[in-house]
């Protein structure tokens, strides 16, 4: 049975191919009516548009390209779902590009590479932006950040700072000494991201105004086993009661996960306070900064897409609130 085309779209709703064309890329220079229609003849059709035909009719690639850590941690992923569900409704592809050590990120610098092929870029979590100037990457393409904030680009980001700043008041006013395990990466030393710098940042801030002091700070990467051994270290020297801001979901679960197998109690000998609000958070009664990871980058691919239609005005800030969410360990 012969696949239906975008002409026997058009014939069944009584437009022209231009006009199915543009209701497909969803542009706004099309009546309501007749955009029902269209959508109504693609159902009965069950028609599904030819990406490569689309791709060199318009000139473009119509596949957005995704700069970031890791694809391994919860964060991500969901931040990921967030960017594809916007991209998906606008009909781009998504093209992910783990940066993951310093050899692959030298890799991806090259302007030739598939990364800068794509119409548009998010960088997530790490500004790459000042490589621009210096001509190591296409400066053509629009760009967002997502997870991070500059003043020259387009960006969605969370409020770090002020995430930091509710996880210390909240800290200051809980008995015993305070600690604090902040996450560290091999990128970290390569380009600045102001994640933790700033949620860092925050948490001194408070802690200062309520006259408290940490009795000791730890660095872990992502890494599970990593983070476990941070918790065993940090532990093993702990004056309980204690409590302990994890600056990330991760580190707070290894924590916990550690607590439990020295016989230790969860939210009496040992208080932890996490940073995300990761799916199973409530499941373990972890007490959190509740972050809207998923619309985080929802709202980033909005700004790149209206970018791509045609949006030349000045950067746009996105700003999201973290919010403090109390539960067992804490």
């Amino acid at each position: 049975m012969r696949k239906p085309t975008i002409q026997d779209v058009a014939r069944r709703a009584g437009v022209g191919v231009g006009t199915v064309s543009r209701v497909l890329n969803n542009h706004a220079a099309v009546k309501d009516v007749t955009r029902e229609a269209v959508l109504k003849a693609i159902a009965e059709l069950d028609y599904t548009p030819n990406p490569h035909a689309r791709r060199i009719a318009g000139g473009k690639s119509y596949t957005i390209s995704v700069l970031l850590p890791v694809v391994t941690t919860e964060f991500y992923v969901r931040l990921l779902d967030g960017l594809e569900t916007a991209f998906q409704e606008a009909r781009y592809d998504v093209a992910i590009f783990p940066l993951l050590d310093r050899s692959r990120l030298e890799r991806y610098l090259g302007s030739h590479t598939l990364a800068y092929q794509a119409d548009g870029l998010v960088m997530v979590t790490y500004n790459l932006t000042g490589l621009l100037s210096e001509r190591r990457v296409r400066s053509q393409q629009p760009t967002v950040l997502v997870d991070a904030h500059a003043q020259n680009v387009d960006c969605a980001f969370m409020d770090n700072v002020l995430g930091g700043r509710l996880a210390g008041e909240y800290a200051a006013r809980l008995p015993g000494e305070l600690y604090a395990i902040w996450v560290e990466t091999e990128l970290d030393q390569l380009f600045t991201t102001r994640v933790f710098k700033e949620r860092r940042a925050g948490f001194h801030e408070a802690l200062q105004a309520a006259g408290r002091e940490v009795q000791g700070e730890f660095t872990a990467s992502f890494d599970a086993l990593a983070a476990r051994n941070v918790a065993a270290t940090l532990l093993d020297g702990a004056r309980f009661p204690c409590t302990v801001f994890a600056s990330a979901d991760l580190l707070a679960a290894a924590l916990l996960d550690e607590v439990r197998v020295r016989g230790l109690t969860a939210g009496q000998d040992v208080r932890v306070i996490g940073f995300d609000d990761q799916p199973w958070a409530a499941a373990r009664g972890l007490t959190t900064l509740h972050q809207p990871v998923e619309q985080m980058g929802y709202e980033a691919a909005q700004l790149l897409l209206t970018r791509l239609g045609g949006y030349r005005g000045p950067p746009r800030v996105r700003r999201f609130e973290p919010r403090l969410v109390v539960r067992d360990t804490a």
